[in-house]
């Protein structure tokens, strides 16, 4: 489809979809080479400081007090937590991505959200192209002479569902104000653990959405 258009002399759509293309990479590299929000040996770190808590402490139990890290030895705000793989702390520690090569923390995942957004259009759009492209014959000339477009658009189906699931999972966890560290290890965590609540930092979904992009 590109191609007829481009033929045709209507170049909007395919210059769209190639700088959706290159939005895509360049969120890539800003999210995998920026600061997740490293927590820094020389920060002072005071209750409340970190952002998630707001008024929604007096819920934690008092007597759950920042800890001193064990490996690196900063003193953790509440909802940091240790990377091994990039041997620092990380504030509002969400995951380590293997795909990123770093950690999605407080100052990056917004734009890990943004990142995975267009890169589920580019791949949607992708797919579209790529299936444009596909006219079914029973032979085995067509077969060999469209082998590598079947599997681009397998392997873009799959990525897709991929991309989709991850993008869903990391929108409800943001509406619910948790990440994703905090909802598989639950038990583990003290300040949730010993807490009255279920989810003390849950304001509701608007305020939640409205606090983590805005």
């Amino acid at each position: 489809d590109l191609q007829k258009q481009e033929e045709r002399g209507e170049l909007l759509q395919p210059l769209i979809f190639v700088l959706l293309v290159l939005c895509s990479i360049l969120l890539y590299f800003k999210v995998s080479l920026m600061d997740p929000g490293f927590v820094k040996p020389e920060e002072e770190v005071k209750e409340g400081e970190d952002k998630g808590q707001g008024v929604v402490i007096p819920l934690i139990p008092g007597d759950i007090k920042l800890r001193r890290c064990g490996y690196c030895l900063v003193k953790q705000p509440m909802r940091a937590k240790h990377c091994q793989l990039c041997q620092h702390c990380v504030r509002r520690y969400d995951h380590h991505c293997p795909w990123l090569e770093n950690c999605v923390g407080e100052r990056n995942h917004p734009l890990f959200i943004v990142y995975l957004s267009v890169q589920l259009v580019v791949l949607l759009w992708g797919g579209h192209v790529a299936w444009s492209g596909l006219y079914f014959e029973q032979s085995r000339e067509w077969l060999q002479h469209n082998i590598f477009l079947l599997v681009s658009f397998l392997l873009i189906f799959i990525f897709t569902i991929v991309v989709l699931l991850l993008l869903v999972s990391h929108l409800y966890l943001i509406s619910c104000n948790t990440t994703t560290w905090e909802f598989m290890s639950h038990h583990r965590i003290s300040y949730l653990r010993h807490s009255e609540l279920e989810n003390p930092f849950d304001q509701g979904i608007i305020l939640n959405l409205w606090r983590f992009f805005c």
